[in-house]
């Protein structure tokens, strides 16, 4: 699927979508919409060691590692976060660990989220980075 194109593609592509919108109001409705597409999240994956500290709303994230890439599963139980959590997948998702690892996240700044979003939604959305550059690091060493 994401391994066509490189993260940064990843990245330039969302940017590229993004610029069809005129406000705010219009891209929080369309990153709402990215995460009702979120693949369904298995209930015995919601245990402790996935979940997300610093999230306002509860979130948690499965990966596996297949075939040279990893493979993260993610859920929340709010719109906006699913969506946030869709916009890390498409960027993220079945790609090396050293592709996550070398690939900054600019896109926030790009987009224009890290001013758009709640301090408590910027939190959380960190705190789910900070998890997968975790896992890419621990496969990568």
């Amino acid at each position: 699927m994401s391994s066509e194109i490189t993260a940064e593609q990843a990245q330039q592509e969302l940017l590229d979508e993004f610029e069809m919108f005129d406000n705010w109001m219009d891209r929080y409705q369309y990153i709402i919409d990215m995460g009702k597409q979120l693949p369904d999240f298995p209930e015995e994956w919601k245990t402790p060691e996935r979940k997300i500290q610093g999230c306002q709303s509860n979130v948690w994230i499965h990966h596996r590692h297949e075939e040279g890439v990893l493979h993260f599963d993610a859920v929340s139980d709010a719109a906006i976060v699913s969506g946030l959590i869709a916009v890390l997948m498409r960027i993220y998702n079945d790609r090396p660990a050293s592709e996550i690892h070398a690939t900054s996240p600019h896109f926030l700044g790009d987009l224009g989220l890290d001013k758009h979003l709640s301090p408590t939604r910027s939190n959380g959305l960190n705190s789910m980075l900070a998890r997968i550059y975790e896992v890419a690091e621990q496969e990568a060493a």
